[in-house]
Order: C-alpha cells, then sequence, then structure tokens
C-alpha cells in the first residue's frame, strides 16, 4: 500500500564562515535521535510537519512579505492550496522548536534577537511550552507583538519521499540567513546534535562515512557548495524553478539503489529509510 506522505517544511540556515580569511559558507546540521522512527543519527536541515495551527484562519495576521495567494502561487502542486502558506510559518516555527533560532522582526521592523539573560530565559520558556503542546505558535507571536518575516524565507526545493516505504514526508526546503545574535540549542529530543560546517566539507565527512547524511541533504549541499557568500545563495534561490523531486528505490544486482527522475543512478549512497 502506498503511504500518503506527510506535508513538512525544512529550513537551510546559512551564515558567513567565521574562519579569518576563508570566503565561504556554513550550514547548520543537526543530528537527529538514534531512536527516531525516520533516518535515525542521520544529519539534516531543521523542519517537520505541518500542523494544522500553521495555516489557520488568522494566521496570515502573524507573517508579512507574503501573503495566502502568493503562498499557492509559489507552491502550486501543495494538496490544498489554504495549506501553502503554512510552509512557511511550519518552517519558522519548526526551527525555533528544534534548535532554538526564531526568524521573526518586532513591529518597528528590526530582527528579533534573544540575547539577554532574560530574553533567552523568556523565549526558553515559550520553546518548552510549544514542544509540550501547551501553547501554540501565534499565541508567542501575539504576546511578544512580533511577526515572521516571509520575505526572509526563500523557497529552494520540493522532495518527497520515495514510495512504498512505511514513513513518508512531502518536504518543502526554504534557504535563509541564521538568526545574527542568537546561538543555536538543540532540543536533546527530537535532536541530540548540530554542527556548523562549509557545504564542501560536511560532503568530504559524509564519503568519509563520518556523517550519515540522505538523498536530500547530499544533492542539496552539492548545490550549497557552489556559493561562496550567503547573499550568492539567497540570489540564486530567487531564480530557482522547484520542480517536485520524487526518486524511486530499485533493485540493481541485487543492491537497493536511489534514482533519480532523471535516471541518475546512486549506488554508493544506499538509502537509510526505514
Amino acid at each position: 500500500m502506498n503511504t500518503i506522505p506527510a506535508e513538512a517544511a525544512t529550513v537551510i540556515l546559512l551564515r558567513p564562515c567565521p574562519d579569518e580569511g576563508v570566503q565561504d559558507i556554513e550550514v547548520l546540521l543537526v543530528r537527529r535521535n538514534r531512536k527516531s522512527s525516520f533516518v535515525p543519527g542521520y544529519h539534516v536541515f531543521p523542519g517537520g510537519s505541518l500542523d494544522p495551527e500553521d495555516y489557520q484562519p488568522g494566521i496570515e495576521h502573524f507573517i508579512r512579505g507574503i501573503d495566502r495567494k502568493q503562498a499557492a502561487r509559489i507552491l502550486p502542486d501543495m494538496s490544498h492550496p489554504e495549506k501553502a502558506l503554512g510552509a512557511w510559518v511550519a518552517g519558522i516555527r519548526e526551527t525555533f522548536e528544534e534548535v532554538g533560532l526564531l526568524m521573526a522582526r518586532k513591529k518597528d521592523g528590526t530582527p528579533v534577537n534573544i540575547g539577554t539573560r532574560e530574553e533567552c530565559r523568556r523565549f526558553e520558556d515559550y520553546r518548552r511550552s510549544l514542544n509540550k503542546g501547551e501553547i501554540k505558535f501565534s499565541q508567542m507571536l501575539e504576546a511578544e507583538n512580533i511577526f515572521l518575516p516571509g520575505e526572509d524565507i526563500h523557497y529552494f526545493s520540493h522532495w518527497i519521499t520515495p514510495e512504498f516505504l512505511p514513513l513518508r514526508y512531502d518536504v518543502r526546503f526554504f534557504l535563509a540567513e541564521a538568526p545574527a545574535g542568537q546561538l543555536v540549542s538543540h532540543d536533546g529530543v527530537e535532536l541530540t546534535g548540530h554542527v556548523w560546517q562549509r557545504p564542501s566539507v560536511a560532503l568530504k565527512d559524509y564519503e568519509a562515512g563520518k556523517m550519515g547524511m540522505v538523498l536530500p541533504q547530499i544533492i542539496t549541499l552539492e548545490e550549497l557548495a557552489r556559493y561562496k557568500t550567503v547573499e550568492e545563495a539567497i540570489a540564486e534561490a530567487w531564480k530557482r524553478h522547484v520542480p517536485a523531486t520524487l526518486t524511486k528505490i530499485v533493485k540493481i544486482d541485487g543492491r537497493d539503489v536511489e534514482v533519480m527522475p532523471d535516471g541518475t543512478v546512486f549506488e554508493n549512497r544506499p538509502p537509510v529509510y526505514p
């Protein structure tokens, strides 16, 4: 039986490489808990499934730079047009819940900066309550009088987990610059580690067996390795045509391999899906 994939969003967070004399970008990779039912122990980008609250009536009041009609035009293959805006909301919400980074702005347009001890305590309380399901994301936004900057979250790619697997996701990948002045703190439940890494170095670690990844992350890092600045990566994201990428798991010479829609076979990257 073909499982219907759950709609999800993930955010590829970038920052300039802090190493003096190195002009490159770094990307945030988070390690999934080894007890997870989906790609356990592997490195991915922050993200997760859309919740009904992400596209509930009224959520548009908490986001600027994109509205429901624009979101539906950008994601014309969403299962329901009204869900499209929820992909932006879910990406930002999941990033905050999983790694503590909040892409948000105050009413005057200045970025939210979680820097002081009191701010760290307050937003960590919000984060804890969100992860426990005690409050809604919109309630936090309303209480803090802040909004989500939709124009800072750039649609980058669209991946669908291969058919006939028990857990499947229909994932929208977004690209964004990491918010300045905020520190990453993985949740310790879904995620047990994180690393800022240059895309080219992360790929070398993967090839050396030091870092487990699945094909969407590998292909994304190969694309990001072409860019030397965050601005360049974002500028290219604006120009991208984003088709859905649905790979297939097939047997070749008795081995499971993953095949891209164009027929490219990844023999040295065996599937690690459940």
